[in-house]
């Protein structure tokens, strides 16, 4: 029965990357959505409540489609799992064009300015989906 459960847990997730993955070939360009994921890891004493209701307002960025934010999961320890940052965001766009004008928009900016001091370090990634 075991090996049943691990065959259709195999399948089952095979199945589910191919449905989120959609291979570019060299030299093709990607005209689709894309996501931007920000890490904060904070510095000591910095309010993580109050810091979570600023970064909530980076949603507000007009070019954002959608917006999320959270903190990092309990779940159990492994090595793949990084969960020494404090707060994640989470921001769709329809365009990389999208995402450059959000990383100029004023709200962006101010955010940026009013709590750069709150972090010791922030690393963003970003790909399409």
């Amino acid at each position: 029965m075991k090996s049943r459960r691990n065959f259709i847990k195999n399948v089952g997730l095979a199945g589910l990357t191919a449905s989120f993955s959609t291979p570019l070939l060299a030299g093709q360009q990607h005209g689709g959505k894309m996501i931007h994921q920000v890490f904060f890891w904070l510095n000591e004493g910095v309010d993580v409540a109050g810091f979570k209701k600023e970064a909530s307002n980076l949603g507000l960025c007009p070019t954002v489609g959608q917006f999320f934010i959270g903190e990092p999961a309990p779940t159990e320890e492994r090595g793949i799992v990084d969960s020494s940052y404090q707060i994640a965001c989470t921001l769709f766009f329809d365009s990389v064009e999208d995402q450059d004008k959000y990383q100029v928009d004023p709200l962006h900016l101010a955010f940026i300015e009013k709590n750069s001091t709150k972090w010791s370090q922030v690393k963003a990634y970003d790909f399409f989906i």
